[in-house]
């Protein structure tokens, strides 16, 4: 996943892209790069490329000095997937003359092929990347079309892949050519100029209106309007969206790092995401279901289908599904899914979960379910994303934007949204009355008190945790039930931003294998909240405190027995096991960042990693 941003008006072009990049670094930070418009002393256009490996600010050093007048330009930050990081393979790509230049979001299967051919015809590649054949293709074509808008239509004619691709040309100046075929790009139109991204937070200081581009569609942007057309070139009317969330979600607002802000948004999440969710007569209202209730009724499968942290919010909605609809569920690693010839029928539900809406495997899983007869339901944090309209039916999460590359409050907003979709199953089912149906929706909306009560007093408790883990090479994850499903998050979150190598077990497979791995000073961080499965994991926890393991304890309020076997706890309000997720996750991104902190690890952009991925 790569970040563009492109700009063209009366302003500084290089304030913008710079602006728009350290927004969009989120989407990757392996190096960065600007293409700006230039004056020849001759009186011609040229495109300036200036490119740096490392993060935004170093290329913003790079460009200090830089002619300011430039109005015109096409900005890039990378997540590398063809070639290493180095200021060869950072975009933009230019083509032999330098006259062209291009950015890229995506990945061109065929690339090698193209290369290949190419190469054939005269072409000089300078990088190991896939995005570069994309500028040699436009290259071609405007030889023969002379007109930069029909040279991208015709080299996405020959691309095999994704892309949400930006070029500009020296021979127009002012002009931005912009295409899109399953990788994201938002085209906006401000009072002093038109922009391109591939985030509508780097257009959110010009624009609330923004048209998020649909496969096959373009756009030709200039200073003074854009025009929109399809694949064969013909004018398009696109619908047009308006952003309603507050420029103050794209700031810390004061707190260190986003990874922080956002865990304490989740309060407010948890809120957001219930409000109106519950009509005066006691049944669930999801108004963007798509799905009647008839419909419902007849579902006698699940699919819950995700990556990463969302396939975990999958694993607690199968617990919730099973017991209170009563129809079998399954998860699944959706860049698995479409490669097992799953059974699927008209009757299968396929629950679709992703935070960025853009994730490139549960697209491709979704496609191939549809095309199997699968009712298909979105569950995601971003309005018209593509899994939003690939979908029968979504719940958005209302988690606002989040910019940390580690989910936290989008899993939380997953997690309710996939709580309310099992209560819609189990009312629809028959097996949920209106009575309960109330009474859990009521006790669902008090997980956001309750997590405020873990972020005022629990501070301390995790920050000594923590000292206990920042020096381990190792650490384990245990939990059973709803437990088992927290665990692997917590697990997740300790690698993903702290580096420390971690693992989740359910904790009644101990004894099968992971408890070698337990020896004096080794961290368990257990999952040992008031549940059916308590006794049990205190049990599976005295077998590693025999073996001098250090553990820490997720535990309800008022628990003192867990204190004779812990050396640290961590304490969570009362509540129903199947909301303890919501709760007991709090803690452990807590943990997670308090290691990362420890370590000297920059939580926000852990290395290697970038906010969504979408490309296979």
């Amino acid at each position: 996943m790569c970040g563009i941003v492109a700009y063209t008006g009366e302003d500084t072009a290089k304030d913008i892209l710079l602006a728009g990049l350290k927004r969009l670094e989120y989407r990757g930070y392996d190096s960065a790069g600007v293409a700006l418009e230039g004056i020849a002393p001759d009186g011609s256009t040229t495109l300036d490329v200036t490119c740096r490996v490392g993060k935004v600010m170093g290329l913003a050093s790079e460009l200090e000095g830089h002619d300011a007048a430039s109005t015109c330009g096409i900005g890039h930050t990378r997540w590398a997937t063809h070639g290493k990081p180095s200021v060869a393979n950072a975009h933009p790509h230019t083509s032999c003359d330098g006259r062209i230049a291009v950015v890229h979001n995506g990945i061109i299967e065929n690339f090698a092929e193209l290369r290949d051919e190419l190469a054939s015809r005269g072409h000089v590649f300078t990088s190991e990347t896939d995005t570069e054949v994309l500028a040699h293709l436009v290259e071609e074509a405007y030889a023969r079309h002379a007109d930069l808008m029909a040279a991208v239509r015709e080299a996405c004619t020959h691309v095999v892949g994704a892309y949400g691709m930006a070029a500009v040309s020296a021979d127009e100046p002012g002009v931005i050519a912009v295409a899109r075929k399953d990788s994201p790009i938002v085209v906006g139109r401000g009072e002093r100029g038109s922009y391109v991204a591939s985030d509508v937070i780097a257009l959110i200081d010009a624009t609330r209106d923004v048209v998020v581009l649909e496969d096959g569609q373009f756009a030709r942007l200039t200073p003074t309007g854009i025009e929109y057309t399809d694949d064969a070139g013909e004018p398009i009317e696109p619908a047009v969206t308006h952003i309603d969330w507050d420029v103050d979600t794209a700031e810390k607002g004061g707190y260190p790092d986003f990874m922080l802000k956002e865990i304490c948004e989740q309060p407010r999440v948890v809120r957001d995401t219930l409000v109106g969710r519950l009509s005066a007569t006691g049944e669930l209202d999801i108004d963007e279901l798509g799905l009647t209730f008839e419909e419902l009724d007849l579902i006698d499968r699940v699919y819950v289908i995700a990556c990463g942290t969302s396939y975990h919010a999958g694993l607690v909605a199968k617990n919730l599904i099973e017991a209170w609809a009563r129809i079998p569920c399954e998860v699944e690693a959706a860049s698995e899914f479409r490669y097992r010839n799953p059974i699927i029928t008209p009757s299968t539900l396929v629950v679709a979960v992703s935070q960025s809406g853009e994730t490139a495997d549960t697209l491709a899983a979704i496609r191939d379910a549809r095309i199997k007869g699968a009712k298909v339901f979105g569950i995601t944090n971003v309005v018209g994303s593509p899994v939003a309209r690939e979908s029968d039916g979504v719940i958005y999460t209302k988690a606002n934007k989040e910019i940390a590359v580690a989910s936290t409050k989008s899993f939380i907003g997953q997690i309710v949204s996939l709580t309310l979709l099992a209560m819609l199953l189990g009312q629809v089912k028959g097996k949920l009355t209106t009575g309960q149906v109330r009474m859990l929706f009521r006790e669902l909306g008090d997980t956001a008190a309750q997590i405020q009560w873990i972020l005022d007093s629990q501070r301390t408790a995790v920050h000594e945790a923590a000292l206990a883990c920042k020096d381990a090479q190792s650490a384990l994850f245990v939990g059973r039930g709803m437990g088992a499903a927290i665990s692997y998050e917590g697990a997740l979150k300790l690698k993903e931003v702290s580096y420390l190598h971690a693992e989740a077990y359910a904790a009644g497979e101990m004894k099968h294998g992971p408890i070698a791995l337990i020896d004096p000073g080794f961290p368990v961080i257990a999952v040992t909240t008031k549940s059916p499965t308590y006794d049990k994991v205190v049990s599976n926890l005295k077998e590693c405190e025999a073996r001098g393991a250090k553990i820490i304890a997720l535990a309800t309020q008022g628990d003192e027995d867990i204190k004779q076997i812990a050396d640290h706890v961590i304490y969570i309000p009362p509540v129903r096991d199947a909301f303890s997720a919501i709760t007991a996750s709090v803690p452990l991104q807590l943990l997670a960042r308090e290691v990362a902190v420890m370590r000297g690890c920059d939580v926000d952009q852990p290395r290697n990693l970038a906010k969504s991925v979408t490309v296979e």
